[in-house]
């Protein structure tokens, strides 16, 4: 078997040739070849926080010598626009590269036998036909919409104050409140959706999937029945998570440090968002459980029978001294003496229900958890911040 071709036979990409993907080609955004990653997270900078910090600064709502409430003090405003956006762009670059590499492995391994080769490249070519229809992006740019009219600049008053031309009680926005509101705020909700539609994607390709019939391996050392290598997939979203987390962090830090909030009273908000994170981000492994599951309780059985049959003879052999008329099972290489057989028990125990360990859970949690140890460690000590954190995650 060639596996160099049959990698490439398999390799799929849930960020090219999408709808959006060929729009940012046409305007010259993604060159030829590549993913046009600095370019395109430039871009969305200059787009999104420039044009708010140069009317800031030439309005005089910057800094703090110039305004009671000025942009500077609005951590939320920065963490989203100057950093998330470019850790969202070069997260597709992450997302792309993981599970295009990590898909073919279905294959090579062994997982999808021949029979049912045919199958699964129909699975990884629904989910590209799904990929580069046109009906998901309307529904994005719909949501994208409604959360626009639905949200009025006047509900989000507080994160706009640095924005305020009015006087006295009169809350007026000028151009810069303008701009965040209907162009970058918007373009933010955008590009976190089209994270979360991938998420979705990839959840369909790895349902279709795991609806074949898989080889499981109930003896495999990687205890998930051959499927562990599905552990470095959360690694695609990592940054994204880290991303989101910091957003959130980063506005309730300004909260916490010019509004008297009390980080003690986010202790709640902040074990649910890591919770739900970890859920929502390891959901798409999660579908392979209950072929796992059967693989277990199937192996528990046939694997508890065959080490049975074995003990029985060797007792009947060296026990009770007995001839043995067909010694085939005793003398088999593959199995091996008895402690060897007792091991292929052991792992079948030992075998997990879901490809789901250390690595992928820490792969999500990691990102989703620095941002509010930071903010945590405003009021509270970075060793009791860790601790607090653990106890509640552990």
């Amino acid at each position: 078997m060639n596996n160099d071709q049959d990698e490439s036979e398999f390799e799929i990409s849930l960020v090219r040739d999408d709808l959006i993907f060929r729009f940012y080609r046409r305007i010259g955004l993604i060159p030829k070849a590549g993913l046009g990653i600095v370019r395109r997270a430039i871009f969305f900078v200059l787009l999104t926080w420039l044009p708010l910090v140069l009317w800031a600064y030439l309005s005089g709502t910057a800094i703090q010598d110039q305004a009671d409430e000025p942009l500077l003090r609005h951590f939320g405003v920065h963490a989203r626009f100057l950093v998330a956006i470019p850790l969202i762009v070069v997260g597709e670059w992450m997302m792309h590269g993981v599970i295009s590499k990590l898909i073919p492995y279905f294959y090579t391994s062994g997982l999808i036998q021949e029979s049912q080769k045919n199958a699964f490249k129909r699975a990884l070519q629904d989910t590209l036909s799904l990929r580069d229809s046109t009906l998901p992006w309307v529904v994005i740019s719909a949501i994208v919409f409604m959360s626009v009219v639905l949200q009025p600049p006047y509900q989000e008053m507080h994160e706009l104050n640095w924005a305020n031309t009015g006087t006295g009680t009169e809350f007026n926005l000028g151009f810069g409140g303008w701009w965040m509101v209907y162009v970058s705020r918007p373009i933010f909700f955008a590009l976190v959706w089209v994270s979360l539609w991938r998420l979705v994607l990839l959840f369909l390709l790895f349902k279709r999937i795991a609806a074949l019939d898989l080889q499981i391996v109930p003896t495999h050392p990687d205890h998930a029945g051959g499927l562990g290598f599905l552990e470095k997939i959360p690694i695609a979203f990592g940054l994204f998570v880290f991303a989101i987390s910091l957003v959130m962090s980063s506005r309730l830090a300004h909260e916490v440090v010019y509004h008297g909030l009390q980080v003690q009273s986010l202790k709640l908000l902040a074990v649910v968002f890591l919770l739900v994170i970890v859920l929502l981000f390891l959901s798409p492994l999660l579908v392979f459980c209950p072929k796992l599951a059967a693989a277990k309780r199937k192996a528990w059985l046939d694997y508890g029978a065959l080490v049975g049959n074995h003990g029985r003879l060797v007792h009947k052999r060296w026990i009770q001294n007995e001839a043995i008329a067909n010694e085939s099972l005793l003398q088999a290489p593959e199995i091996g003496p008895v402690a060897d057989a007792l091991s292929l028990y052991e792992a079948v125990i030992n075998m997990r229900m879901m490809p789901i360990g250390k690595v992928a859970v820490l792969s999500i949690i990691l990102p989703a958890a620095i941002p509010l140890i930071a903010l945590f460690s405003i009021q509270v000590p970075i060793k009791d911040t860790l601790l607090k954190i653990l106890a509640n995650i552990i």
